[in-house]
């Protein structure tokens, strides 16, 4: 069987031939000898027919090589190994529990199935956001209070730097920051920006996902997975301001002039709380449940934990973080 690590980047199809290819297998090996023997001869004899068959035709000659053989050398990850322990019970629908250096997963639930991502959705309007402006670039609020849903409360015509607009977006998940975000794009607006949106959802093959909105309103076409979730994660932790962003636990942000100041506090209650917990982003909404995902490193050992329409996220997202470096050991494939 592939290990998890592989079998993770494997596409829909792959996964269907190999599975597929396994099922067939088993199949075999429960006929009877006769049958296997019997089976065998009528695949020796097809091989063997006369043709145009591939491996017929083949000619194989001695020849020098033309190129120099490559030096290759392969970069190897400590991967988490479990000691048997099974994962605490949950009431998550879908869980992701991803070690992101080596690719290994330690836990999945449902992770291809499509649920709402809720405000889970702002990890990727504020990575598309930190590709497209400068951190000091100024923008204004267009409509902010007609955003939907949570909100920070942004005054119409206020002018604040993307950076203050990205802290109200991730740390206090305000739907009309993420809104500002996405009505001021140059090329376009809006609905450009959520094109880029899915496009960097393409880009990094997160095949099950699809955005219709910017901050997480739940619609019938904006979905996500548990993996989808975890890979999109992995590209995130790799942006140092975005990082800063996520584990800060509160801050004051004001407009240009200086005379409006917000207080953004972050909706994560296990930030501060849970050892090596870096952020990233909370979600909620009537049908997508309770919402987590979480970064956290341990003695240099990292996990992206995802957790999709729970009743306890915070609770739930702990126990398995705790879990998953308690009863891992982490090693290397020499």
């Amino acid at each position: 069987m592939f290990p998890s690590e592989i079998l993770v980047h494997l596409d829909h199809w792959q996964k269907k031939f190999y599975f597929n290819f396994l099922i067939l297998k088993k199949s075999f090996l429960k006929l009877p000898l006769g049958k296997r023997l019997e089976f065998s001869f009528i695949v020796f004899i097809f091989l063997s027919y006369p043709g145009q068959n591939y491996w017929q035709t083949l000619i194989l000659r001695n020849q020098t090589p033309q190129v120099k053989a490559a030096s290759i050398s392969i970069d190897s990850h400590p991967y988490p190994i479990n000691d048997g322990t099974p994962p605490p019970l949950t009431t998550a629908q879908a869980i992701f529990i991803f070690e992101p250096d080596s690719g290994t997963i330690l836990l999945e639930k449902n992770s291809n199935i499509k649920l709402h991502p809720a405000s889970t959705t702002k990890i990727m309007t504020a990575l598309v956001a930190l590709e497209t402006y400068n951190l000091d670039d100024i923008l204004t609020v267009r409509s902010g209070e007609q955003a939907i849903g949570h909100s920070v409360k942004l005054a119409t015509n206020e002018q604040f730097t993307v950076k203050n607009l990205l802290y109200a977006t991730l740390v206090s998940s305000g739907n009309d920051a993420a809104l500002t975000l996405a009505e001021s794009y140059p090329d376009g607006g809006y609905l450009n920006f959520l094109k880029l949106m899915n496009q960097k959802a393409q880009d990094l093959h997160l095949l099950d996902t699809s955005f219709s909105n910017v901050s997480g309103i739940e619609s019938l076409n904006h979905k996500t997975t548990v993996h989808d979730l975890a890979i999109l994660t992995k590209e995130a932790v790799k942006n140092t301001t975005f990082m800063e962003i996520v584990g800060t636990p509160s801050i004051t942000i004001s407009n240009v002039t200086g005379e409006s100041k917000y207080l953004i506090e972050s909706t994560n209650l296990l930030l501060g709380q849970v050892d090596g917990l870096i952020g990233i982003k909370t979600g909620w909404t009537e049908n997508a449940g309770e919402c987590l995902v979480t970064y956290t490193i341990r003695n240099n050992q990292k996990i992206i934990t995802v957790v999709l329409n729970s009743t306890d996220r915070f609770g739930e997202s702990q126990q398995l973080i705790d879990w998953s470096f308690t009863h891992h050991t982490w090693q290397n494939l020499n």
